[in-house]
């Protein structure tokens, strides 16, 4: 398969050193955030927190939702009828950061359009799929509005990624800075609506903490971009120092977005590495949560049938993740797919990259895996150029 548009159902796009203004920004265990006091457990999006549990209880959600539908272009105004504190919130939040490096943005992006294939696979089936064994995530997805329709959900997340790596992604023609922004809107939904659940209280493992922290994002982004940049050097896909600083970057800007606070970001692939060691690795475990959503969502490629077996999805998990989660999540085994991906998947790489002449056994069948999914929820989305992100009103039906 040619390089993947972002504009075509068959995209990828994806589905998260700091300089300019405002300097260096430490790791999470810095002597700065110690001495301020700060921990990313206990840190969440205060005024943005406030505005929409405001909403909520006033029942303002559908207008809201309907303003903002037709907002999506970074270079859109900001919708009419909001209420007047949200408008102004907005109008502070919605643009990059001042220390944003736009050429390593848009190195970023050609880099992701150029790779997109490994990043697919990657944040689909590697992010996506371990996000079921990250415990506190598994457990407010499920609970969550978003949980009753992973579908649905699974489409949003994508065409998030799709947003960030569009090539003018943050560029005024681009789409991730409102979308950022939308979903920032939905993550302080979500913190007040899922306290008011008593089947997520009754799980949570601190149900005083309220969800979605910026420790919860961080561990998301290290799920995604930490994870998919290690897994790639692995790979060894081949990139430049530039090309890997400007990936970085294009998260720290996205997290940033995303309401983390800046003395959190990692400034180097060295210090997320160890902040992954520090807030993702010791946390990973199985729940019935984790399982419930693993089944939904592996499920849902035998929808469209393209010749990918379950069997090779489980094994492609198991390759990409480990064996160990495979066996949390209760992936049956399948030895034969399992033997072609072990040899297939490194020959696949390196035909793509010009790294041999030969056209290995097994190309057309990761084509077609790639294919399925892509397939599958871009369709599902409604539109291949919009994320479609609205505000929710309550949690998973029943709960």
């Amino acid at each position: 398969m040619s390089n993947l548009s972002r504009r075509n159902v068959l995209s990828l796009g994806v589905a998260l050193g700091l300089v300019g203004a405002a300097g260096a920004v430490p790791g999470l265990a810095s002597a700065s955030a110690a001495a301020a006091g700060t921990d990313p457990w206990w840190a969440w999006d205060d005024e943005i927190d406030g505005i929409m549990a405001g909403i909520l209880d006033n029942g303002g959600v559908p207008a809201v939702n309907t303003a903002i539908k037709p907002w999506v272009n970074n270079n859109h105004a900001l919708p009419s009828g909001l209420p007047g504190d949200l408008s102004a919130y907005l109008t502070k939040t919605n643009k990059l950061p001042a220390w944003a490096d736009r050429d390593k943005l848009r190195l970023a992006a050609d880099f992701n359009r150029r790779k997109d294939t490994y990043l697919f696979m990657l944040y689909g089936l590697g992010s996506g799929i371990m996000s079921t064994v990250i415990p506190r995530e598994a457990k407010s997805v499920y609970w969550s509005a978003g949980g009753a329709d992973m579908k649905d959900r699974a489409a949003k997340t994508f065409t998030f990624g799709y947003d960030l790596s569009d090539l003018n992604a943050f560029e005024p023609s681009g789409q991730f800075v409102v979308t950022a922004n939308k979903t920032r809107l939905v993550h302080a939904a979500v913190r007040h609506l899922l306290p008011q659940s008593p089947h997520w209280s009754a799980v949570a493992d601190e149900p005083d903490r309220i969800p979605v922290s910026n420790g919860d994002i961080l561990v998301t982004f290290h799920s995604l971009g930490t994870f998919v940049h290690k897994k790639m050097k692995d790979w060894r896909v081949p990139m430049t120092a530039a090309e890997e600083t400007a990936f970085l970057h294009s998260w720290q800007v996205a997290i940033h977005l995303l309401g983390v606070r800046q003395e959190f970001i990692p400034q180097t692939w060295a210090a997320a590495y160890a902040q992954s060691e520090q807030v993702l690795t010791p946390i990973l475990a199985p729940t019935f949560e984790g399982r419930e959503l693993a089944e939904d969502l592996l499920g849902l490629t035998a929808q469209i049938d393209l010749g990918v077996t379950r069997g090779f999805l489980n094994e492609f998990v198991r390759y990409v993740l480990s064996d160990a989660i495979g066996d949390w999540l209760d992936l049956r085994r399948d030895y034969a797919a399992a033997a072609l991906i072990r040899t297939g998947w490194p020959a696949y790489i390196a035909f793509r990259e010009g790294l041999i002449p030969v056209m290995p056994v097994g190309f057309y069948l990761f084509d077609q895996l790639i294919r399925s999914i892509a397939m599958l929820f871009l369709n599902n989305a409604g539109s291949p150029t919009t994320t479609p992100i609205t505000i929710p009103t309550g949690n998973r039906p029943g709960a």
